[in-house]
């Protein structure tokens, strides 16, 4: 009996601890959002009191991968709106680039292949299925040469390109050889090629785009020499190039020089390269050369292999004329020229020109130079077959943008865009801060959840990017980040980002992103739903963020509890799993992190799971 009373005792003690825990946690809370914005550091007496409490009260999250068939989820808030899994038919939706909408505008100028975003009515509010037998790929370096059928089965670029070495279908896998059209012994063959004229070795590329990119295979090979490469492709014929290339995991968009500028700012690569990309360099007046010459560093390359380079070798096999391949390729060195790009390199199929430094190293004759004053400006906005200025020198030396120190230095060196100026608002100071403090926030992150860093999430995201601080803390060869500057952003920070020698693209948060559907094993969105609050639904992009994110990737909010607090409702309808921690400095912060993973879960001929 004695005993007995004295357990009675200690429950009870148990209890009234506990209601003056959570007292205290309501207390402190509550003294927190009255007393702070938001962020910074939290009120060191309360912070030290807190500390020796435990708040919380949420389960934690299982980030393994599972490869089960899922099930009927039991949603802790039933008051919440479920969405039903979309039709099984949408497996591989992608909103903006849909192909029987794509079939309704002109082909001139591959119209029909660029954006075209469903109208409000025509929005899916269901949640895309994973094919059947769905599974997590595989781990990188395996990834590059590996993908799984079932994540990707489609065969016809197997039997179609099967003398050039693209892809090969054995078994249940895809194995990627690393050829291409114009080279089919092998990537890092061609790879050498070009290295005999761009300094891969000394670091000094290390941004590269790939237009008409195939399934990525020289993005794919160029990694291991330490250059990160934007690769686009339309979604056309070739079934799922760009799917192959994110599967693979590198870098890829679905994307295409038609009339619309690319989503890219001035001077974003140190190297450009198509090969036989099929793009008409030298129709309408040079303009998508000029596009490049927009998006390409000074000093910058430009590689083109496949036609018309070599047509004296290949004009029976292209059903082409020598004169009209010959003129072809007057026409391109004329353009060349005239964007002040010096020809370094023709031998075989192979031809590389690199930009000069500055306006004052080249006599530029053409006086049709474009209007606009900001050439970042570029969402939606039309090509225009003009010559982009090039940024003012003080002498013939000078590299016109800044000269960018060689990578990794150049990760964490103030950006020459931040030492001139061009970032309102931002100076060498706030922008180291805002790396130390980006490391902060990376670290907290890792210790909610272990496997970031650990190459566990190769495809990640950023969706507000800001100074690229989050992708700075993470770089590593394990894996790569898309930085998404949102074309609402009260700074444009892109040209930053690429000036430290990360990627990434303009977008806006209001439509679908130019990807197919599980692209990203983790996906960060800081600040984004009180940046679109007043834009569009909040609904609409929890359901783009699902669309993109893999079965069992994980999300990462940072935002104000009580922006968050909504996203915890509609996400509980979506499969995911949530929990909610405080921020870095403590409780009384009314910023939180809340972290989501995504169930597994499969379609069927039903539509259920």
């Amino acid at each position: 009996m004695g005993s007995k009373v004295n357990s009675g005792g200690s429950r009870a003690r148990s209890l009234k601890h506990k209601f003056i825990v959570i007292g205290l946690c309501g207390l402190f809370y509550l003294l927190g959002i009255w007393k702070k914005s938001g962020s910074g550091k939290g009120d060191t007496i309360a912070l030290e009191i807190i500390k020796q409490t435990d708040c919380g009260i949420l389960d934690g999250l299982s980030f393994e991968t599972h490869h089960n068939d899922g099930g009927t989820l039991d949603f802790s808030e039933p008051e919440a709106k479920v969405f039903p899994p979309c039709h099984i038919q949408y497996t591989d939706y992608s909103p903006c680039q849909d192909q029987k909408r794509a079939m309704t505008f002109p082909r001139e100028n591959m119209i029909y292949r660029e954006r075209h975003c469903p109208s409000e009515d025509e929005k899916l509010h269901c949640l895309i299925p994973a094919p059947k037998g769905y599974m997590t790929p595989f781990p990188w370096p395996k990834s590059r040469d590996y993908v799984h059928y079932a994540n990707v089965p489609y065969k016809s670029l197997a039997v179609e390109k099967a003398a050039q070495n693209w892809v090969q279908f054995q078994g249940n896998v895809f194995k990627f050889p690393g050829g291409g059209t114009m080279f089919p012994q092998g990537s890092d063959a061609y790879i050498d090629e070009l290295a005999s004229v761009i300094p891969f070795s000394d670091s000094t590329v290390r941004t590269a785009l790939d237009t008409g990119c195939g399934v990525a295979s020289w993005a794919a090979y160029l990694w291991k020499r330490n250059v990160i490469t934007m690769s686009f492709a339309p979604r056309d014929n070739h079934e799922a190039q760009v799917q192959f290339a994110l599967e693979r995991g590198v870098p890829a968009v679905i994307g295409v020089l038609g009339t619309i500028q690319l989503p890219y700012p001035l001077g974003a690569f140190d190297m450009a390269h198509c090969s036989r990309c099929l793009i008409p360099w030298a129709s309408n007046d040079g303009m998508y050369l000029m596009e490049v010459d927009r998006v390409l560093r000074p000093g910058g390359y430009w590689i083109l292999s496949g036609p018309p380079i070599n047509w004296k070798t290949y004009h029976k096999t292209w059903n082409r004329s020598k004169e009209d391949l010959q003129e072809e390729q007057q026409r391109i060195e004329q353009f060349a020229e005239l964007l002040c790009w010096e020809k370094k390199y023709e031998r075989g199929d192979i031809a590389i020109w690199r930009k000069k430094l500055n306006s004052e190293s080249c006599d530029i004759k053409s006086t049709s130079f474009c209007e606009s004053t900001n050439a970042d400006d570029v969402w939606y906005k039309k090509m225009n077959a003009c010559i982009t200025p090039w940024p003012v020198v003080n002498s013939p030396k000078e590299v016109a943008g800044g000269e960018l120190k060689r990578f990794p230095v150049r990760l964490f060196a103030v950006p020459p865009r931040i030492t001139k100026g061009f970032v309102p608002g931002v100076n060498a100071e706030s922008y180291q801060e805002d790396s130390r403090l980006w490391k902060k926030h990376v670290n907290s992150y890792k210790r909610i959840n272990q496997f970031i860093g650990t190459g566990r999430y190769r495809n990640m995201m950023d969706m507000n990017a800001g100074l690229g601080g989050f992708a700075a803390a993470l770089e590593s060869p394990k894996s790569w980040v898309m930085n998404v500057v949102p074309t609402i952003a009260d700074k444009n920070t892109l040209g930053v980002i690429y000036e430290r020698g990360l990627i990434g693209i303009y977008h806006d948060w209001c439509e679908a992103f130019s990807t197919y559907p599980r692209a990203y094993d983790l996906i960060h969105a800081s600040g984004i739903f009180s940046l679109y609050q007043d834009k569009c639904k909040m609904e609409d992009i929890l359901l783009e963020m699902d669309r993109i994110l893999r079965p069992e990737g994980a999300v990462i909010f940072r935002d104000n509890v009580f922006v968050l607090n909504k996203v915890k409702k509609v996400a509980s309808g979506m499969r995911w799993d949530t929990k909610m921690f405080d921020h870095e400095d403590g409780p009384l912060l009314s910023e939180k992190i809340l972290v989501a993973v995504k169930q597994y879960w499969v379609g069927s001929d039903s539509n259920g799971v």
